[in-house]
C-alpha cells in the first residue's frame, strides 16, 4: 500500500454527509497523485485551533464549510480576490516553512482562497457551453439570487464577474439583514442600479425577469417559491442554478423546468468549487485560475473524473 505523503480534508459540524472526499480522492486518481488522500473531520468553530495545531507537515490543505469560513479567518491570509473582499474562504493551503499569521508557533502559515465564486462561475459556463450558447456581454442581463446569507454573497460576486449582468435582484425573507450586499454591487457592478433587494412576496415578479437565477436558501425553504411558479400564466426564460443537491433534483428545479426554463443542480457548482481547490491543494495551480480552464488536458481528465465519481455517489 502506497504511503501518504499528502493529506487534505474537509472540516465542518456536521460533516457525514460531504461529498468532497468522493470528489478529491477521485481528482487524485485522474491525476495519478498516488501519495495524497484527502478525509473529513466533525470539526466545530470552538475546535478549529485544536485541530490546527494537531496537524503535521504531511498536510496540504483543507476544505472549510459554515461556519469555518469566517473562522478561519484570524490563522491565514486571504491570497485570492473574492477570499479577500468577502472575508471567507472555503479553502485552506498550508505552506510549512513559515508560522502563522497570528504569531502561533504550532501552525503552519495558511492562505485563503474563495473557489465558490469560481465555481458558481463554472457551473454557468458549463451549461452554457453544453448547450452551445454564447453568454451577452453587455451587462444587459438581470440576476435573481434567493436569499441573503453567505451563499448569497458568494453568489452576488460571482453574477458581478458575469460580463452579461447589470442588475442583480436579491429576494429574502429579512431584506435588511447582510447590509454588506448592498455596498459590495455598487462597488464592482459599473450600472446606474446595480442591486434591488426585495421581500419574499416580490420572488415571482423578480424570477420573471432572470436571466440567471441562483437559489442559495438550504433544505427545503424554497418549496413555497416553487408551488407559486406553477401557477397558470408562469413562465421563466432564463437559466437557474439551485445550490441545494439533495433531493436532487429539487422542487424548484422541476418547477423552474415545468414553465421553460433550464435549471442546473448544486452538484455542478460542488464539482466545480472542488476542481479549484484540487489545483491550488497540489500545486497545479498557486493562484486563482484565471478565466476560462487552466490546462485543457488536465482539466478535461479532472473534470471528467470527478463527474463520474460524483455521479456515483448521489
Amino acid at each position: 500500500m502506497t504511503e501518504v505523503n499528502h493529506r487534505c480534508a474537509v472540516l465542518g459540524k456536521p460533516i457525514a454527509h460531504s461529498l468532497s472526499p468522493v470528489l478529491h480522492n477521485a481528482a487524485y486518481h485522474a491525476l495519478h497523485l498516488d501519495d495524497w488522500s484527502y478525509d473529513k473531520h466533525e470539526v466545530g468553530e470552538p475546535d478549529l485551533e485544536g485541530f490546527l495545531e494537531s496537524l503535521d507537515p504531511t498536510w496540504s490543505g483543507l476544505s472549510l464549510t459554515m461556519p469555518l469560513k469566517k473562522t478561519i479567518q484570524p490563522y491565514g491570509t486571504p491570497c485570492n480576490t473574492w477570499a479577500k473582499e468577502l472575508m471567507v474562504a472555503n479553502t485552506a493551503v498550508f505552506d510549512w516553512t513559515k508560522t502563522c499569521v497570528n504569531g502561533n508557533s504550532n501552525i503552519p502559515f495558511i492562505r485563503l482562497y474563495n473557489t465558490d465564486v469560481r465555481g458558481i462561475e463554472l457551473a454557468f459556463e458549463h451549461s452554457y457551453q453544453t448547450r452551445a450558447i454564447t453568454p451577452k456581454t453587455d451587462r444587459s442581463g438581470t440576476a435573481v439570487i434567493i436569499g441573503n446569507g453567505n451563499t448569497a454573497t458568494s453568489a452576488l460576486a460571482a453574477c458581478m464577474e458575469m460580463s452579461a449582468i447589470g442588475h442583480v435582484i436579491v429576494v429574502a425573507r429579512h431584506p435588511e439583514k447582510n447590509a454588506d450586499l448592498k455596498p459590495l454591487a455598487e462597488r464592482y457592478m459599473p450600472s446606474e442600479q446595480p442591486i434591488s433587494i426585495v421581500g419574499m412576496d416580490h420572488a415571482i415578479e423578480a424570477l420573471r425577469q432572470a436571466d440567471v437565477a441562483i437559489n442559495t436558501i438550504p433544505g427545503l425553504a424554497a418549496d413555497g417559491i416553487a408551488e407559486s411558479l406553477r401557477m397558470p400564466g408562469v413562465r421563466m426564460h432564463g437559466t437557474l442554478l439551485d445550490v441545494v443537491y439533495d433531493p436532487r433534483p429539487t422542487k424548484l428545479m422541476q418547477a423552474w423546468r415545468q414553465q421553460g426554463g433550464i435549471a442546473i443542480g448544486g452538484e455542478q457548482m460542488l464539482l466545480y468549487q472542488a476542481m479549484v481547490q484540487v489545483w491550488l491543494m497540489t500545486g497545479i495551480w498557486d493562484d486563482d485560475p484565471p478565466s476560462g480552464m487552466v490546462d485543457q488536458d488536465c482539466t478535461a481528465r479532472l473534470e471528467q473524473a470527478m463527474r463520474i465519481a460524483l455521479e456515483e455517489a448521489l
